[in-house]
């Protein structure tokens, strides 16, 4: 299922063409495609490192992918779960094995605190619904902002120095804690052996190694009037690490602390095309069941869930952006295993229960196992639902459905 030579080109100039608008456009995009046989459909660099800078990103450029994390630690979890270790929805093992989670208090309204009326399960952290939120803790912004739900909220800096005292953040770095102590080892440590390995993946952690650093996008701010400027990175502490004591220290954020390169990334997305197991080097991650129920619906009783979403707290971190991938008719959306879903068809030409997600830097990536295509598009900008990224990133995709070739 090869892309035509005109669709590589279309994704091409889609991306060289919002990168060549300096201040006003996107600097350092990296867009890459894969098909279920691991195939690269396209892959391209764009733009440089930052929009002062003359250096352009390459395929080899390292991005923070901030919430694309939380699709790594879901398959960790399902891991420990077809060995029998991790129970889905057996809330007293979340009891015994994360006993702060059952003192957490919830706020139904926003204000009041109350007890759980309903105790948290792994199925709940991962499918999002378990409420907690995220409170995003800068020099120069704070936020509280829920994340599937209101059911419980706990405070979480995402900017945090190493071995700093901080509460973990939103439902998928719960679920990371969970897999750290029933494996036994540090997150960073499972993902490298039991999914990095498998899949081939070199150039994937928490703690970047000082190659992957030394390629890294700069991060970006763009203002009210639209024009970029670069920043300091916006999640730290990984990037402070000089010390053996400092890395054991830090904490490996399950729902947002890897960084990796893209054409790194889009290895996982293909094993999940291929249900489970890499098609390049035959390493296998899930077995097909469970992959399958990575994409089954968790939420049928809400089918607007993701729509209309409210106005941030800190538009600084993130514009007002009422729906991520709108569909004419407003079919019924989903959310599967740390993903969201889109249940019909979409207009970029992706085909039904494709699952996708993003990060706070203006990354997103999608999976669509019915037409067998899988890709990302990494960016470094806040705040999240950048409109140049967004466009770039829907007409790429479609650019890509356009130009397969049966």
């Amino acid at each position: 299922m090869p892309l035509s030579a005109s669709g590589v080109q279309a994704v091409k100039s889609i991306l060289d063409g919002v990168t060549s608008e300096g201040k006003s456009g996107a600097p350092g995009l990296v867009f890459v495609a894969v098909d279920k046989s691991g195939a690269t459909l396209v892959e391209h660099a764009s733009g440089t490192i930052g929009v002062d800078s003359k250096t352009p990103v390459d395929l080899d450029t390292t991005y923070w992918i901030a919430s694309t994390t939380k699709i790594v630690t879901a398959i960790a979890a399902l891991q420990l779960n077809e060995q029998g270790k991790l129970p889905l929805d057996d809330a007293d093992f979340v009891k015994k094995i994360a006993p702060e989670l059952a003192a957490k208090e919830v706020f139904a309204d926003g204000i009041t605190a109350a007890k759980q009326e309903k105790p948290i399960t792994v199925r709940m952290l991962l499918s999002h619904t378990a409420g907690f939120g995220y409170s995003f803790q800068d020099p120069r912004v704070q936020v509280n902002e829920i994340e599937g739900g209101a059911q419980a909220v706990m405070d979480s800096p995402l900017v945090n120095q190493p071995g700093s005292v901080w509460e973990y953040g939103v439902n998928l770095d719960w679920a990371g804690i969970i897999v750290e102590r029933v494996a036994g080892v540090k997150l960073g440590v499972y993902f490298k052996e039991h999914i990095f390995k498998p899949l081939g993946i070199q150039d994937a952690a928490f703690v970047p190694s000082k190659e992957m650093k030394a390629n890294m996008v700069t991060m970006h701010r763009r203002d009210v009037e639209g024009s970029l400027s670069e920043i300091e990175p916006v999640y730290l502490a990984p990037l402070t690490v000089e010390t053996k004591e400092q890395e054991e220290k830090l904490h490996h954020a399950g729902g947002h602390g890897l960084y990796a390169k893209p054409k790194e990334y889009v290895k996982i997305l293909a094993a999940l095309l291929n249900d489970g197991t890499s098609p390049t080097t035959g390493g296998k991650i899930l077995k097909p069941e469970t992959v399958n129920s990575m994409f089954e619906n968790q939420i049928p009783d809400q089918p607007d869930f993701a729509r209309n979403v409210p106005a941030p707290a800190i538009p600084a971190l993130t514009n007002h952006t009422p729906e991520l991938y709108p569909q004419e008719g407003n079919p019924p959306q989903g959310w599967g295993l740390s993903f969201l879903l889109t249940l019909a068809p979409g207009a970029t030409g992706r085909g039904a229960n494709t699952g996708f997600w993003a990060g706070l830097a203006n990354l997103f990536y999608w999976v669509d196992r019915e037409k067998g295509v899988a890709g990302i598009i990494a960016g470094q900008v806040v705040p999240f639902g950048d409109a140049k990224i967004l466009g770039a990133w829907f007409l790429a995709e479609k650019a890509v459905y356009d130009g397969l070739e049966k």
